[in-house]
């Protein structure tokens, strides 16, 4: 299918537009059921710039300039990750097999390649034309993730509260939106350390340092997209240290459903329940103080078994699963 590919350095609203458009129809059509983004949300995650890294854009067109399929490749600048990238790929559903999606993916790979990354990473839904499309390309799948979803009509509210309202000696829990405190945020930069054996299955992510700089920066960018970054941590009672803390990002719009970020508890602080302790704390604030969300999703590697014990146990329930998928650009 003859196809025209825009570069789209600075996107217009007509550009953006269409952009929804093919992201709209990918995810209707491939995950029926599931909410689409807003539109406002899509435009303000393309228009931000992420933290320690840049964004590539491409728009495929059709012969009568209909959007056929977009391409959004993420490249990591920072130290330690600068031989990564990542890609985002959809291709409209009523005008798949004719070619765009593979188009789109040569140019992405073209670039990351030109840019001097070794690695390119990507997500899809298990089961999906995506994962199909992926499965035929030189892409490894390298990690399996499974979703979990609880929705706040169905939990169980008093057993939530009460694992939250649990007494851990020696520890106190704090909470806060955005950038943490000044007085913890040294120490929370520490406990993002504790990410570094969490189950990547062999990906070549490489390893950042985490700094109360880094920390700023990446918050920064979730404000500037309008959306709510909040965090429950563990206080050690004895040295003020982070012990764990639990991530949450709530939509600009403070609707509908909530995305889980990362969870993780300090080596030489696990074995206190703490995991458990910090996330039913945050559902129960989320559940009562933001009475527009009415859900939360979550992701687990299937051989993070205590995390997905954890969640179970909290009532979160399995709605699908994503791949990993991983291309070596050195070949």
């Amino acid at each position: 299918m003859p196809l025209h590919i825009d570069v789209l350095t600075h996107p217009t609203g007509a550009q953006l537009l269409d952009w929804y458009q093919v992201l709209a129809a990918a995810l209707g059509h491939d995950l029926p059921g599931d909410p689409v983004p807003s539109s406002e949300d899509v435009y303000a995650q393309l228009a931000t710039p992420s933290a320690y890294s840049r964004k590539l854009l491409w728009l495929a067109r059709n012969t009568a300039g209909a959007p056929v399929g977009t391409a959004a490749l993420r490249l990591f600048d920072e130290p330690g990750r600068s031989h990564l990238a990542s890609l985002e790929l959809y291709s409209h559903p009523a005008h798949r097999r004719l070619g765009a999606g593979s188009r789109l993916l040569a140019t992405a790979v073209g670039a990351a390649r030109d840019a001097g990354r070794r690695s390119l990473i990507t997500r899809t839904t298990v089961g999906t034309p995506g994962d199909r499309f992926l499965a035929t390309r030189a892409f490894t799948p390298v990690l399996k993730l499974t979703w979990r979803r609880l929705r706040f009509d169905s939990m169980d509210a008093a057993a939530i509260g009460a694992l939250a309202a649990e007494p851990h000696p020696g520890y106190r829990l704090e909470s806060w939106e955005g950038i943490a405190p000044d007085g913890l945020i040294d120490a929370f930069a520490l406990a993002k350390q504790a990410l570094d054996d969490m189950p990547t299955g062999g990906m070549d992510l490489g390893h950042v340092p985490w700094t109360a700089e880094r920390v700023r920066s990446v918050c920064e960018v979730f404000a500037k997209r309008g959306e709510r970054l909040i965090t429950v941590a563990a206080i050690g009672e004895g040295d003020g240290s982070v012990a764990g803390y639990t991530e949450l990002v709530v939509p600009a719009d403070g609707a509908g459903r909530a995305l889980q970020h990362d969870t993780a508890v300090v080596p030489r602080h696990r074995g206190h329940g703490l995991g458990r302790w910090m996330k039913a704390s945050m559902i129960r604030r989320i559940a009562d103080g933001l009475p527009g969300v009415t859900e939360i999703e979550t992701d687990n590697a299937d051989d993070n078994r205590h995390m997905v014990a954890i969640n179970a146990g909290l009532g979160f329930v399995p709605v699908r699963q994503t791949v990993e998928y991983e291309l070596n650009l050195a070949e």
